[in-house]
């Protein structure tokens, strides 16, 4: 099946920075792709072709409205449309648009923030797990500023462990407030990437926004809040067990952390690890796992986080070979004696 489409100014911006949209499309959608002088032709299949036509008609109706995108969302959106037959570009961004996220518009860059992003809407407890890049706070801090927009929450909570690659916070120099806030800051940078800094600045004074570590938690429980715990896989079980618990009526939670990444002493008690195991069978927690896919950072990023991943299953793998002339043991065989 063959269908032509007329090049409109609008349409235009659809091809992106050297046509790489249309590759998008093409690969995506398995069909051929042909630009002429004043139009493009789509080949293929009936149905591919209904909807790469679809995302054409979709991309000039939004044009119309006065919605405009960047390259790099327009390029995200595209990637999340191919991949789910059912989503639409119209859809997408009719979704964006309902959710108040402050000054800026936020999308899915894959298939799992989509899925993220919908899970976070229906289920009051989810858990965000995967490697660095991957959008698991900066989604989830939108999420909440956008709850608190709507009026569905009254403040936003944002805990971290103040756990970071073997320091404690009594040999670091200030107040406590200011020993904190180092391990604080990210949290603090979706904010205001969000949200006018004067308004961040009110929320904060007022608590409306608390951004606090994990321990200033303990003994309280949390109506109408929207909670976040960052960086999760360097909470103890006890720790763990303590937020989850802290939930209280009309409120979300949201867990996110790296189980690669994990700083405690003894990285077998990471409470994200035992969560993950424990409050899998129960009921109305979601939990949504990211991989380098999903890396949303600099391309160089997802290289790398895969380079990582790489050398630590060959680690693995090599622990769990026996050593030159070591006898080989059934799994079920008592261990050999000496």
């Amino acid at each position: 099946m063959k269908k032509n489409i007329e090049i409109v100014p609008n349409i235009q911006k659809l091809f992106g920075i050297r046509d790489e949209n249309l590759q998008v499309m093409e690969s995506g959608l398995n069909v051929n792709i042909d630009l002429k002088s004043d139009s493009v032709q789509l080949e293929g299949a009936a149905r591919d072709v209904a909807r790469a036509e679809q995302i054409f008609t979709d991309f000039d109706h939004l044009g119309s409205t006065g919605q405009e995108f960047s390259d790099a969302d327009l390029s995200s959106m595209l990637r999340v449309v191919v991949a789910d037959s059912t989503a639409t570009l119209r859809g997408m961004a009719e979704a964006g648009k309902q959710r108040s996220f402050g000054k800026r518009q936020v999308q899915p860059k894959s298939m799992n923030q989509r899925r993220y992003i919908d899970a976070i809407e229906k289920y009051d407890m989810v858990f965000g797990i995967g490697p660095a890049g991957t959008g698991k706070t900066y989604l989830a801090v939108a999420m909440a500023v956008s709850a608190l927009n709507a009026k569905k929450v009254n403040r936003i909570i944002l805990a971290r462990p103040a756990v970071e690659a073997g320091e404690r916070l009594g040999f670091l120099p200030g107040t406590l407030q200011e020993k904190v806030d180092p391990y604080l800051r990210p949290l603090y940078d979706a904010l205001y990437d969000l949200m006018e800094p004067e308004r961040v600045d009110r929320f904060l004074e007022k608590n409306v926004i608390e951004i606090a570590p994990i321990a200033f938690m303990r003994g309280r429980t949390l109506n109408d809040s929207f909670i976040i715990l960052d960086e999760a896989q360097n909470t103890t079980p006890e720790q763990m067990k303590m937020f989850v618990t802290r939930m209280g009526f009309n409120s979300k939670a949201v867990i996110t952390g790296d189980v690669t990444q994990i700083d405690l002493p003894n990285a077998k008690r990471s409470g994200l690890l035992e969560a993950a195991d424990v409050l899998k069978p129960v009921e109305g927690i979601f939990f949504n796992y990211f991989t380098e896919e999903d890396v949303v950072r600099h391309h160089l990023v997802q290289r790398i986080v895969r380079a990582y991943d790489e050398r630590s299953r060959s680690q693995q793998l090599s622990l769990e070979l026996p050593r030159e002339g070591q006898p080989q043991q059934e799994p079920n065989e008592p261990p050999l004696q000496q």
